[in-house]
């Protein structure tokens, strides 16, 4: 793939971040943003999407081919499953704030088709993109977020975390009440054939238990707030970033 535009990156969100931040602001500051290289490559930015009074945020890795087209984020296949998902786990899909840790379409061209395929965000892209997530859950300051995928739960929760051993489990941190992590729908829709059907109940259950825990009384007490729970660093090596499919499997589980 061939970048359009020529200005160079800055090498962090936080220049774009405005004053007195509203999620207007943030969403009219991050069309501009050139905070990472991947500006010069996504249609356009896709920006977090949902009520100002979320009780709920969702995270995922970074839009796909469906939502860089459209500037909406999760509103493909993989939206499509997170809602069905919602409504089994009864929670309501407008009361939900839904994001990504990136907010660029990463891809390379697939030699053999039009297809763009899905390339893998590295550390150095993560990391610039971070103070856009910030910005949202500091003004939204929901009571439970939901990572998906492997990229969103290391950003919020450290490069160690492992989804698969804490997956639909509840984790204390100062950016929400709890943070709760699972696989990435598209690597649901990614299962063979044969195990898929296991695949999405296992994915509506650990929704189920958000879903569960959000029926509880809130927790009374100030809350910390989210600008002084801190965001693991991410390594200066990158991450691994391919156009294969076992990279894109691994990157969102």
């Amino acid at each position: 793939m061939k970048p359009r535009k020529t200005a160079n990156s800055t090498g962090s969100a936080a220049d774009f971040i405005p004053p007195r931040p509203t999620l207007p602001k943030l969403r009219a500051a991050a069309a501009g943003c050139r905070g990472c290289h991947l500006y010069k490559f996504g249609t356009q930015t896709v920006f977090g999407e949902g009520p100002r009074d979320a009780k709920v945020i969702v995270v995922g890795e970074q839009p796909g081919d469906a939502e860089d087209k459209a500037g909406r984020p999760f509103v493909g296949p993989s939206g499509k499953l997170l809602d069905r998902a919602f409504d089994a786990a009864g929670i309501a899909r407008e009361d939900v704030y839904v994001t990504n840790a990136v907010k660029h379409f990463k891809w390379a061209k697939d030699a053999r088709s039009k297809r763009r395929i899905h390339q893998t965000p590295n550390a150095a892209e993560i990391r610039a993109c971070l103070p856009w997530l910030q910005a949202e859950i500091e003004l939204l300051q929901p009571r439970v977020i939901v990572c998906l995928g492997a990229i969103a739960s290391k950003a919020l929760l450290g490069r160690t975390f492992s989804v698969l051993k804490r997956r639909g489990l509840a984790n204390e941190s100062p950016l929400a009440e709890a943070i709760f992590t699972t696989v990435h729908p598209s690597a649901v829709l990614r299962a063979p054939s044969d195990q898929r059907a296991l695949a999405e109940r296992m994915f509506i259950a650990d929704l189920r238990k958000v879903g569960r825990y959000l029926q509880k009384p809130a927790r009374t007490g100030k809350r910390t707030s989210a600008s002084t729970g801190k965001f693991s660093p991410w390594p200066t090596t990158e991450l691994p970033s391919a156009t294969s499919s076992a990279s894109t499997r691994s990157s969102r589980k």
